[in-house]
Formats: C-alpha cells, structure tokens, sequence
C-alpha cells in the first residue's frame, strides 16, 4: 500500500491502531465506514498511477532515462504488432518491413526513423536486452569497483536464484488467465489453436509451458502459441546468466582486464558465435562500466581525449542508432540486403556467422540508443516524463498483456471498423463492417485503424496496470520471500 493510501483513515483503522473516540462509542458506524474506506482503495487500487499523479514532481533517479525508455520501447512493440495484426491481407509485413523506395514502392511508414513508429518491435527488444545488461550489472559492478567481494557473491547469488521466478511467473499467469476466458466466456480466437475442453486446454498449455520454461533446450528460441510475443522471455533469461557469470569471473581482474575482457566477448558473441543477444547484454553491462567511471573520475585516457566533441558524437550515435534501428527485416537473404536502397555497402559490415542478419545491426542500433540517450538533453526529458516512466513501471506486464487483448477484443473491433479478413467472415462474421470507417490516408494511419485503438490502449494499459499490481509486483515479492526463508541470508555462526 502507497504512503497517501496508509494515510487514508476514514473510519478505518488509524496508523497506531486505535479509532477515532467518535468511532470507537458507535461499532455501527465502523462497519459501514470501513467498507466504504476499502471499497475506495479496491477502486483505486486499479486505477492507472498515471491518472492519479498529482503536486510537483519528486526527485527522479539518476538512471530513471532507462525506466523510460524501456516503457517508451514497450509501446513501440505494442504499436508494431497493432499495426501488422490487422493488415495482415495487404499484407503488412511486406510494406513495413521493407525500407522506404524497395522495389520502387515509396511508403511513408518505411521512411527512416519514421519506420521505428510502425514496425520498430524487435529494435525496441534489442533496447530491452541492452537495458536489462545495464541494470542487472549496476550493483554487481559498483561492488567490483569497491572491492567487495564478498558482497557480491550474495548479490549475485540472490539475483540468480530469483530470476527465473521473475521472469516466468508472470508468463504463466498471464496465459492461464488468457485461456481461461476462452472457456468460460466462449471467446474464440485466431490463434492458438483451442483444445475441445477446459481440462485438455490445460494440459495442452502445461505441456508446452513446461518446454518452454526450460531455457538450455535444443532447437532454438522458444515459441508459447498461447503468447507468442514471449519467446523474448528465455532469451533474457539466457542473458541474464550471461550478465551474471561474466560479472563473476571478471571480478578479481583489473580495471583495464575487465574492459579489455568485456569488448572481447561482445566480438566473440557477435563475430564468432552468433550470440546476438549475449552481445546485446554485455554492452549493456560495458556502458553501465564505462559510465560508473566516468562518474568516478577513472575513465581510461582514451575516452577523455574526446571529452570536447562528446555533444556531436552522441548525436551522431542516435542518428546511427535510429537509421540501423530500420534495418529491412522482410527476409534472411543477404541479397535481399544489398538490394534495399540505403543498405548496399552497409550490407558488407554483417558477421559471417551471423544468420539473422537483422539482429546484428538492431544490437548496435539498441546499443547506441541506450549510450547517447542520457546525453541527449530533449531526449532524456522525455523519458523522464510521467507518461514514460508510468510505462516503464507497467512495462513487463504491458507486454505480457498486449497480445491476449489483440486477439480477443482488438480482432473483433478492428473487424468492426471495416478491418477484416475471411477468417472474420467464418467465425465472427456479427463483427464484420459493424461501425464501418474510412480505409483511405497513409497505411497505419487510417480511421479504421486509429479508432479502435481510442479503446484499445487504453484498455491495454488498465489490464497491465491490473496485472502489474496482482501478478508482477507480488511475484518480485514472492521471490525475495522464498530466498530468505531457504536461509540463505542467514547470518554465518561464529568461528570457534
């Protein structure tokens, strides 16, 4: 309960535990006084923080940017996948997932920088890996640089044994919550696939869950039909591990073998292993390094030579950063590549080993993003709006939660507004055409397309504001608790 919230006592239970006199002398009173106190903060309890945000803003964190950015990254996945779910007929993926001018089609979507707007889903996910490498390294390190390493075993012991719980808890209870109300309410969906009963349904998403759970399985990167945009969830899971060991062993170098060292596995990962997104978390985990030392004053001569032409290198980093951000991502084809305008000679940068060509540059563009961010003023600002950091506070469940609204409630009001396929003729066939708006105006940008989401992100942002509160801040909770009670924090006896 917030700090205004255990303040509230009307009629309820004040802070030392006793009652008003007028109270205490009337039981009668109590009753209804106190149901209308709880019925209050049940009420409020559900309501957006944003909504409720009032008085001069608090002092904000010094990394608040990335709580932001990570919000701001949020929507930009969620806006992506709006936009290719319902001109999927068109279909979408070929229009913006293709760079502005590819064979002779001139979109204004596809334009750079503007791209980012409408399909910049998996630059947004290559944001959140170099994220998640900066905040899960911030104490680990600043215990490194302190030389206590004692310390740091604890810490790393106790992120390791909660991350898992942190990351898939709030996994299952999503989906269990998803395919439930196909059940009980009868709603149909495209996609997955629905089991004939509740009791197979459960099964069914055991069965796959528990595959997908297991992060160090062969044959790739999970894929859970019941949310499919989740199969980031193992690969964070990997790289968290990744974070975590590599603290440890680069613990006892020095500062300049603990750079050396850093650099040096983001080649590997990215050169000669096609790890991708380990490369995304050690430079994540590097600039949060190189930044603590900044502050400190021990950066190494090198980056101090370039202390007067910091403004125009981060600039030009984010203006790199935005352009690699809109990568063609239609196709795996390295032709493909040399054929887009734009990425002819960019094309001969990609890594032999690389396979998916497209995340070799979203690493560097996610990168750059997270590195110029803080010393671009505007554009720190802006992440360091309420908005953004109100997304950034939703923005795990805001992304569990996109998905399932999508395909239930989002499917049906886009086939409302003239935004339909056959699919919709067959099995909803009451939506179709029901409040029928213009398709006519840039692709992405239509009325039958903009209207539905008047209901659509806002409904969004309440179920993740919902989930936040009853999933994903008490599974943070959870964890901690079953940490402390294997006793594990217990103090050490004392040496005889």
């Amino acid at each position: 309960m917030s700090k205004r919230d255990d303040n509230i006592i009307e009629g309820g239970q004040m802070k030392n535990g006793a009652f008003p006199s007028s109270v205490q002398d009337n039981p009668a009173p109590i009753a209804v006084s106190w149901s209308r106190g709880k019925l209050r903060w049940l009420l409020g309890a559900f309501r957006p923080a944003i909504l409720t945000s009032s008085g001069p803003r608090h002092q904000i964190r010094r990394t608040a940017y990335l709580d932001g950015l990570r919000g701001f990254a949020a929507f930009i996945v969620y806006w992506h996948h709006h936009q290719l779910w319902p001109h999927r007929d068109r279909p979408a993926d070929l229009i913006f997932e293709n760079v502005y001018g590819y064979k002779g089609n001139y979109f204004f979507a596809c334009l750079p920088g503007i791209r980012t707007l409408f399909s910049g889903g998996h630059y947004a996910v290559s944001i959140f890996f170099v994220i998640s490498g900066y905040v899960l390294s911030t104490k680990p390190l600043a215990l490194i640089h302190a030389g206590e390493h004692e310390k740091l075993g604890d810490n790393l012991a106790s992120a390791l044994f909660r991350r898992w719980i942190r990351l898939f808890i709030p996994v299952l209870c999503s989906t269990f919550f998803y395919l439930t109300s196909w059940h009980l309410f009868g709603i149909y969906t495209v996609s997955p696939r629905h089991e004939p009963t509740y009791r197979d349904e459960l099964w069914h998403w055991y069965a796959e869950f528990k595959n997908f759970s297991f992060v160090f399985r062969t044959g790739g990167d999970g894929w859970f039909s019941y949310s499919f945009h989740t199969w980031s969830i193992p690969v964070e899971f990997r790289g968290s591990i990744a974070i975590y060991t590599t603290l440890l062993a680069l613990s006892r170098c020095t500062q300049r073998a603990r750079l050396w060292c850093q650099v040096g596995l983001i080649i590997y990962f990215m050169y000669i292993a096609d790890g991708w997104f380990a490369a995304s978390f050690i430079s994540g985990m590097l600039l949060c390094d190189l930044e603590m030392l900044a502050r400190e004053k021990k950066l190494p001569d090198f980056f101090r030579s370039f202390d007067n032409y910091k403004t125009i290198i981060f600039y030009t980093m984010f203006i790199v950063a935005t352009y690699l951000g809109g990568v063609p991502s239609h196709d795996r084809d390295e032709e493909y590549l040399k054929g887009s305008p734009g990425w002819g000679w960019l094309s001969w940068f990609k890594p032999q080993a690389v396979y998916d060509f497209k995340w070799f540059y979203l690493s560097i563009a996610g990168f750059l993003t997270v590195a110029s961010t803080p010393h671009i003023a505007l554009l720190k600002r802006f992440f360091e709006t309420r908005f953004c950091q109100y997304l950034g506070r939703i923005s795990f469940m805001f992304y569990l939660v996109h998905g399932p609204i999508l395909w239930t409630l989002g499917d049906r009001l886009y086939a409302a507004t003239g935004l339909y396929t056959e699919v919709h003729l067959i099995h909803m066939p009451g939506w179709v055409n029901l409040f029928p708006l213009s398709k006519s105006g840039p692709m992405g940008l239509e009325m039958s397309f903009l209207a539905p989401n008047l209901i659509l992100l806002p409904t969004t942002l309440w179920a993740a504001e919902i989930m936040t509160k009853l999933v994903d801040e008490p599974t943070v909770k959870f964890a901690a608790w079953l940490y402390k009670i294997t006793g594990a924090t217990a103090p050490k006896p004392p040496l005889l």
